[in-house]
């Protein structure tokens, strides 16, 4: 699409009528004797009158010129543009960092998959989490792997199915046998530091306690909620087992209470799966839509042709007068 991006500048176009009607040429009367005749004697008299001789005046050739020459140019000042076709951009409006538990005894094989059969825990988590992933395609997934000690796996991208890829490559124990979520929610807060979206929100899945940690999971999800980190627990295993392997729920709970999160207990894949539903209908897709419009100048086109008319007028009436002098009388 045409358009002039300064299209009040073309009122200055009846400018020069205007200065012509209100500032008239100056005259000046002087004694002089008018002949009509006066060519026919200089010819006779055998003189060639110089152009001083001659009252010049603008012809119609010249005054069509320099108006379109004017026009050109008022033209070039109002910036005519060529818009392109709106660019449209979608900016995702919140990160979500998951955090998944890679401790040994994710390898334990006490959950049931919906056929029946018993399976790793890490096999549910793969299954159901890459589904999760599956399903939000407007937001920037990140993940963060812990056993021993945090590791950040995928930095947070649109590139969902890298992020399907790295988790179905997890294995148990890849990231030390013991459990470390204070430290875990730490990473998380470090990666969130450095996005700027409005909303931030941090997944953690694991099947124990924390024994590994420096710092402890609820400071550290106190220091979440002052980031603005609002943070998910899900807890995944036999609630009754004792020792390193025995699920902190009441820690879990505190963390996401304390954030504005919520609290999920998940004993076999199909309670996993309904709780990653649930965690995506209470954080929707929210995305702003950014759109822009190229433009490309063409102002130089009408100020070249205003150039140019004046140049080739000039040019040829400048021609015509050396071969008018030229001529034999």
């Amino acid at each position: 699409m045409y358009q002039l991006d300064l299209p009040w500048l073309l009122v200055v176009l009846p400018l020069p009528l205007l200065v012509w009607w209100l500032l008239p040429a100056h005259r000046e009367t002087s004694a002089s004797v008018r002949l009509p005749f006066f060519t026919q004697i200089a010819k006779a008299a055998g003189i060639n009158p110089t152009l001083g001789s001659v009252i010049a005046r603008r012809g119609w050739v010249q005054l069509a010129c320099e108006t379109l020459a004017w026009c050109l140019m008022i033209l070039a000042l109002a910036r005519p543009q060529f818009v392109e076709p709106p660019i449209e951009k979608v900016e995702p409006q919140r990160d979500l960092l998951l955090a998944l538990d890679l401790s040994q005894s994710m390898d334990t094989k006490d959950f049931r998959s919906p056929d029946g059969s018993t399976e790793a825990r890490v096999d549910a988590v793969r299954t159901v989490v890459a589904d999760f992933v599956a399903k939000r395609p407007g937001d920037r997934i990140g993940l963060i792997a812990f056993g021993d000690a945090p590791y950040p796996l995928v930095p947070f991208t649109m590139d969902h199915k890298t992020v399907q890829a790295v988790i179905a490559e997890t294995l148990p124990g890849m990231a030390g046998p013991r459990t470390s979520i204070g430290d875990a929610i730490g990473l998380a807060i470090k990666m969130f530091d450095k996005t700027t979206v409005p909303e931030k929100v941090l997944i953690v899945l694991t099947d124990g306690n924390d024994t590994a940690s420096r710092m402890p999971p609820v400071k550290a999800a106190e220091i979440a909620k002052q980031k603005g980190v609002v943070i998910h627990t899900v807890g995944i295993g036999d609630p009754k087992a004792a020792g390193e392997d025995k699920l902190d729920i009441a820690t879990l709970q505190r963390m996401a209470a304390d954030t504005g999160g919520r609290y999920f207990f998940g004993g076999d894949q199909a309670q996993l799966a309904a709780i990653y539903d649930t965690l995506d209908k209470i954080t929707p897709q929210d995305q702003k839509n950014l759109s822009w419009r190229p433009r490309i100048e063409l102002f130089h086109w009408p100020l070249g042709a205003s150039i140019a008319v004046l140049a080739l007028f000039y040019l040829l009436s400048g021609l015509a007068g050396v071969f008018k002098r030229r001529a034999p009388a």
